[in-house]
Order: structure tokens, then C-alpha cells, then sequence
């Protein structure tokens, strides 16, 4: 269903009152200093939490103030914890890099009301324009250093519904601190009475970034390999996923006669457009008996890397990649266990590097699913401590969003399925749907846990609209 008409004066989402919201414990000021990781993102990054399946008389018994109310007081107390997320950005005048500061100025919460019914939004899956004017966006005149790094919405519907929009920076949080973040506030903050909360099953956020930081990183014992020659030059452990970037690049500019390449300016003038496809349980499981021989001993295939695989193939085929071109698959890796020592589970800064695998457009036409799949694995592999002090420190240099113009040869994945956001309850039982916003990258797959679906997989991904009509072929196809 296409969203409600703007100019109707029946689908206006009236904002009655926007407050500040501090810990309810002031914490010291203080700078939190940032890692590399931290500071390639500091935008808002929204989702949109929609909860319609309420019991109507807890509908009935709500009203928007109460929720208003409890959603204020349990942010004062989730922020004495995750105090950080009280704090504004800076830039180091220094070095020009962004770090955090701790200094109380608090998130911003937002009360809103509209005529409009949830049913009238379709499927929630989907992405609608309309979906927008459900989260509070502050503006700071594109000065990080004056936005708040978390704002809610709180929006009542005419049909008695609720949706809250929540947009956190990912200098904050990577996904599954935000996600602890959102499990917290929902538990702090007993809209319905009666729901059963441990204090014990809270996590207890780890903000200091410890090791990470790209001076604090050091090359783990036995991973720098020496050859047989002592005499000859030490060869460091790469970050794959930066060489296979450059390389990309490279080639993109060869093509274009040299630079610019406007790297870091405004990314492709045409409209992307966000799709989501649902894949069930039934779906995924033909295809892995399509493209998946019976096991020889081995692991069995992962959900994540067939359609990992399947995605990098179809998009590449719908996109019309010349054969000659070499084409990169990456994806996020949760580096938490992969450091040494490993992070604290807890961990609340972000904690993800990218894996890569890179081969010319005719290989990937010509190779198996089975083929490409050993290759993820293989990439998820090489990611170790030495991996990610690579990682870290290609990335040095004043950061402040700077972002690659939308690459046909780069596909891009990031696999929420572990991060069930519609899991959470700030209401008593689950969201209808969690739907996230357009992220300043449209064009990344995100792999999502379906809420009606346990075994099936939500796909939301961007495209230009021309191209939306092949990639569903290629994709849907399941060939």
C-alpha cells in the first residue's frame, strides 16, 4: 500500500512536545576517546519499533502521556548506565579526529500523534516514505558536534497503535550494542505494569574501547611471518577488505580516466530506492538443496553464507557488471571474540571490521554457490587480532563520515539475524516490526530475523529503480 498522501491534513504526524532527557545520575565530565572503527559513521542511524498487536485493552487503558511518561523516566535511568550516549561529539584539534564527550547534554525525546491507522501502512516490512516523519530529526546544520547521539519519537495512531522511532549514532554503538541498549531502555521503563524484569539479565555496558584503540593495538606473538631468511623483510598480516577496496577503486577510476571520484562527496545523484524481500524458511531450504550437495564431512552451510552467496551472484548479474570487471563480496565480522584478549561481551562502542573476497565477474558466473561459500568462510576466518590492527590502522586520518560514492562491483552485507530488534518489548509482547530507515549507504543488504517467520529472512537492500526489476528476477529466481 502506498504511504498516506502528504497534502492530506488527516496524515500530518503532529509533534506536541520534545524534551531533554539527562541520567538521572550526572556522571563526570569527561572525553571519551573514540576508535578508528567508532568514527567512520557518526550519523543517526533510525529504526522504527511498530507495536498494533496490543491487547485492546491495554490500548484502552494507555494513554499517550503514560507512555511519554515511563519512556522518559526509563531513558534517565538506562543513560546513568550508558552514560556516553549523553554526550555530544567533538573533534580533536589536534589530530582532526572525532572523540566523545561526556558531558550530560542528554538525548532528546519526542511525543507525537497522528489520525492515521497502522493498517493503512501496508506491510510493515516495506519501506514508506512515511515511515520518516516517526522519528525525531534534529537539526544540527550537518555539525556533529551539535547532535544528540540518541533521539526518540513516541507517535500514538488513530487506531490506538503506537510506533517509536529511535536513532542512535554509530559512533555510539555498533548493532549488537545498540541492541543492549534498546533491551535496557525497554526494561527500565514499565509502560505496562505487571511485566516481570531482572535486574540481573540487564547488560552492564563496557564504554572504554581498550585495546582497539589503534596505539593500543599490538601484533599478537607467532602472526608476523618471518620467512626461512631472517635478513629478508618482515611481511605484516593485510586487511583484505581495504586492499580489495583500493583495488576497486583503482579500477573505477582507470575507467573514468583518473580522479575525482568525488570519494567522500555526495554519492550517486539518483534516487535509491529500498526493497525488502522475504525469503521463507521453505525458500531458503530449496534453495540450499538446489546449489548444496549432500555434505562431505564438512560443516553444514549456514543460512548467512547461502544467501550471501546467492545475493552477491544475483545483484551482480542484475547490476550488468562487465565480465572483465573485478567485483568484491564484503561483510561485517563481530570481532568481540576475535581479539586477543577478547572484548567484553558487553562492549558497547563498535566492535566490526570487514571481511572481503574478490574475483572478476566471468569467475563468479561460472562458479558454484558451494565455491563461494568456502571463500566466505575463508574470510571470516582470516579476521584475528592482527587482522583487525590492520584494519584499524588503514583507517587512520581525521574521519568525519567521509563515505565512498555506491560501487556496481561492491556488494555489501549485514547480517542481523542474530540482533531480533522486534524482540523488544517496550510494550508488553513483541513489536509488530522493527523496520530500519535509509542508512547513508542504501545500497548495503541487510539480512533481518522475520517476526513471522522464525526460520526466514528478511532481505533489505537499495537500488536504483531501474534495476529493481532484474535483481528480483535474479534473486527470487532461487536459480
Amino acid at each position: 500500500m502506498a504511504a498516506p498522501h502528504d497534502n492530506d491534513p488527516r496524515n500530518i504526524v503532529s509533534i506536541s512536545r520534545i524534551v531533554s532527557v539527562h541520567p538521572k545520575l550526572v556522571q563526570p565530565q569527561r572525553v571519551l576517546t573514540l576508535s578508528n572503527l567508532d568514527r567512520q559513521c557518526p550519523n543517526l542511524m533510525h529504526l522504527v519499533f511498530f507495536y498494533n498487536n496490543l491487547p485492546h485493552q491495554t490500548l484502552k487503558d494507555l494513554s499517550l502521556n503514560s507512555v511519554f511518561s515511563n519512556l522518559k523516566s526509563g531513558l534517565e535511568e538506562t543513560l546513568t548506565l550508558w552514560y556516553p550516549s549523553a554526550g555530544r561529539l567533538g573533534t580533536n584539534q589536534s589530530d582532526g579526529k572525532l572523540n566523545l564527550w561526556c558531558n550530560n547534554q542528554g538525548a532528546v525525546l519526542a511525543e507525537a500523534e497522528t489520525c492515521v491507522k497502522i493498517s493503512q501502512l501496508g506491510n510493515l516490512s516495506e519501506y514508506n516514505e512515511f515511515f520518516e516523519k516517526l522519528v525525531y530529526k534534529p537539526d544540527f546544520d550537518k555539525n556533529f558536534s551539535n547532535m544528540p547521539l540518541i533521539v526518540a519519537q513516541v507517535t500514538k495512531f488513530g487506531c490506538g497503535g503506537y510506533s517509536i522511532g529511535i536513532g542512535t549514532s554509530h559512533s555510539l554503538f555498533d548493532g549488537p550494542a545498540t541492541y543492549d541498549f534498546l533491551y535496557a531502555w525497554a526494561s527500565n521503563s514499565e509502560i505496562v505494569k505487571g511485566r516481570s524484569r531482572s535486574d540481573d539479565e540487564l547488560p552492564k555496558p563496557v564504554h572504554e574501547r581498550g585495546i582497539i584503540l589503534s596505539g593500543s593495538l599490538q601484533a599478537t606473538r607467532g602472526t608476523i611471518n618471518f620467512p626461512s631468511d631472517s635478513s629478508s623483510n618482515v611481511k605484516q598480516v593485510r586487511a583484505m577488505a581495504i586492499d580489495h577496496l583500493y583495488q576497486l577503486i583503482m579500477q573505477t577510476a582507470s575507467g573514468q580516466n583518473g580522479f575525482p571520484m568525488q570519494i567522500g562527496g555526495p554519492s550517486n545523484p539518483k534516487k535509491c530506492v529500498l526493497k525488502t524481500y522475504h525469503l521463507s524458511g521453505d525458500m531458503i531450504e530449496d534453495l540450499k538443496r538446489k546449489h548444496f550437495p549432500m555434505q562431505r564431512g564438512s560443516l553444514p552451510f549456514s543460512t548467512f553464507e547461502v544467501l550471501a552467496a546467492h545475493l552477491w551472484k544475483a545483484r551482480t548479474k542484475a547490476l550488468g557488471v562487465k565480465k572483465e570487471k573485478l567485483v568484491c563480496f564484503q561483510f561485517a565480522v563481530d570481532i568481540r571474540n576475535k581479539m586477543t584478549p577478547p572484548l567484553p561481551k558487553s562492549f558497547s562502542g563498535n566492535a566490526y571490521v570487514l571481511a572481503s573476497i574478490m574475483m572478476s565477474v566471468a569467475e563468479l558466473e561460472q562458479t558454484s554457490h558451494e565455491f563461494i561459500v568456502d571463500k566466505i568462510r575463508e574470510a571470516k576466518n582470516s579476521v584475528n587480532h592482527n587482522y583487525v590492527k590492520a584494519y584499524v590502522g588503514a583507517l587512520d586520518g581525521p574521519q568525519q563520515g567521509s563515505s565512498l560514492p555506491p560501487l556496481k562491483e561492491l556488494t555489501l552485507v549485514s547480517d542481523w539475524t542474530r540482533m531480533p530488534f522486534h524482540n523488544i518489548e517496550f510494550f508488553r509482547g513483541k513489536a509488530t516490526y522493527a523496520s530500519p530507515l535509509a542508512t547513508p549507504m542504501p545500497q548495503v543488504a541487510y539480512f533481518m530475523q522475520s517476526p513471522s517467520d522464525h526460520k526466514g529472512v528478511d532481505v533489505r537492500i537499495g537500488f536504483e529503480a531501474e534495476n529493481i526489476s532484474a535483481f528480483s528476477e535474479c534473486f527470487l529466481s532461487m536459480a
